[in-house]
């Protein structure tokens, strides 16, 4: 399945502990979509967020934020692996 990086801009800052609570709804909400969410890091000054995600398409990845607690991306990028 393709690997996808979505990006999340929140304006003000966004904390650590409250971007963990956000990627637990993802994890109960992600079976209904086909999707695995597998990691995510915050930069919690600037307000960014960076998930990466085993998906069918971007919008599936979407779906699951949409549907968790309607924080969808700002941005869903293709990525490949690598070492």
């Amino acid at each position: 399945m393709p690997l996808f990086m979505d990006v999340h801009h929140i304006a003000g800052g966004v904390s650590f502990d409250d971007v963990t609570e956000a990627h637990k709804a993802d994890l109960k909400a992600q079976g209904h979509h086909d999707v695995h969410y597998l990691r995510y890091w915050v930069d919690e000054a600037a307000g960014t967020i960076f998930c990466l995600v085993d998906a069918p398409d971007a919008e599936a990845a979407n779906a699951v934020h949409r549907t968790a607690h309607g924080l969808v991306a700002d941005e869903i990028h293709p990525v490949q692996e690598g070492a």
